[in-house]
């Protein structure tokens, strides 16, 4: 059993070894999103914090329909933390959310 983990483990090893830096980013990512995170995003009008969605499990980038072609905007699920307190608070919802890869100024990160 533990000469097949070994194995196992060594293929793996080489498997990511061979894929380029890209894909080994998107199956990073699809990991990650596959176990989830509890992510927070933050968008800024300027220097000034002015949304928060918390509890997010991904963000995710848009593809169109027809073409496939990824659209310059991405989107998710989260709470959306009306006071900006980090807290889920009465009245504060799951929501679903858009934002512009162009011209919104935001910062993604785990809440740890």
């Amino acid at each position: 059993m533990k000469v097949k983990i070994a194995v196992s483990s060594v293929v793996l090893m080489l498997f990511f070894a061979g894929c380029t830096q890209e894909t080994q980013n998107s199956l990073s990512r699809s990991l990650q999103n596959w176990t989830g995170t509890d992510g927070v995003l933050d968008v800024y009008a300027g220097d000034k914090l002015v949304k928060r969605f918390i509890n997010i499990n991904k963000l995710s980038t848009a593809y169109g329909s027809n073409d496939n072609g990824v659209r310059p905007y991405r989107y998710g699920y989260g709470i959306d933390d009306k006071n900006l307190n980090m807290t889920v608070d009465s009245g504060e919802k799951k929501v679903y959310f858009e934002f512009s890869d162009y011209s919104t100024s935001y910062i993604f990160y785990e809440n740890n």
